[in-house]
């Protein structure tokens, strides 16, 4: 069985890789799970754009059958591994940014919590 779990952030542009993601899960037994990790210390539904936001991820859960998940949380690698055990994942889909040493940490220090059982997939920024 293949679960797909995609992580996503609240922009638009994150339905490439939903699209992947359920591309990627197929006609193959198992779900799509679209993942939202928000920080305590940023903003979530203060504002119109963010709720628009929301509502785009769960128009987007609806159309592609998959389960969404938005979680706040201090420790946003953790919970990211947690929801990996948790939904047994096979495979993760993430978006990469342009190059920020952060960001392409945090992927690194994911893939190595998670690699033992959990496929990590980096798409390219456009």
């Amino acid at each position: 069985m293949k679960n797909v779990m995609v992580c996503v952030t609240q922009q638009r542009t994150c339905d490439r890789l939903i699209k992947y993601g359920h591309k990627l899960l197929g006609k193959s037994k198992g779900e799509l799970f679209i993942i939202h990790v928000a920080h305590y210390e940023f903003k979530f539904l203060g504002n119109s754009q963010e709720g628009e936001a929301l509502e785009y991820l769960y128009e987007e859960a609806l159309e592609y059958g998959a389960n969404l998940t938005v979680v706040r949380s201090n420790h946003v690698l953790e919970t990211l591994v947690e929801l990996v055990e948790k939904n047994k994942i096979t495979q993760v889909v993430l978006g990469q940014s342009g190059g920020d040493n952060a960001e392409n940490n945090f992927i690194v220090q994911f893939s190595e919590r998670i690699k033992k059982n959990t496929e990590v997939i980096v798409i390219p920024a456009e």
